[in-house]
């Protein structure tokens, strides 16, 4: 029984080591995503943070600020998803790696 419990303890020390390496590099790593036809294009980190935010003069009509609205809102909150996306992968990838199933941790 103590020889389980040491190697599970190994595992889990092994996953968080692996699970914080995972998230440094994801804090390098972004997705860019854009709404409207690329009108609006944002970036947003692995650490779902925005990094940047273009939009088209095309796009900017003070007589429909509404449209613009939601063409900003549309691609922040498709960047910020595809970003949840990759963190999701890449830390199941981790834990499938180590060959445990720890319910609730993803």
């Amino acid at each position: 029984m103590a020889k389980g419990l040491g190697n599970l303890m190994r595992q889990a020390q092994q996953m968080q080591r692996k699970m914080a390496q995972i998230q440094e590099e994801l804090a390098s790593r972004s997705v860019d995503v854009s709404a409207g036809g690329g009108m609006v294009r944002c970036v947003v980190s692995g650490k779902q943070e925005v990094l940047s935010l273009q939009i088209e003069r095309e796009v900017v009509d003070p007589d429909d600020v509404e449209m613009l609205q939601d063409l900003v809102l549309a691609a922040v909150n498709e960047g910020i998803k595809k970003s949840q996306e990759m963190v999701a992968e890449e830390m199941g990838k981790v834990a499938g790696g180590l060959g445990m199933n720890l319910p609730g941790l993803f």
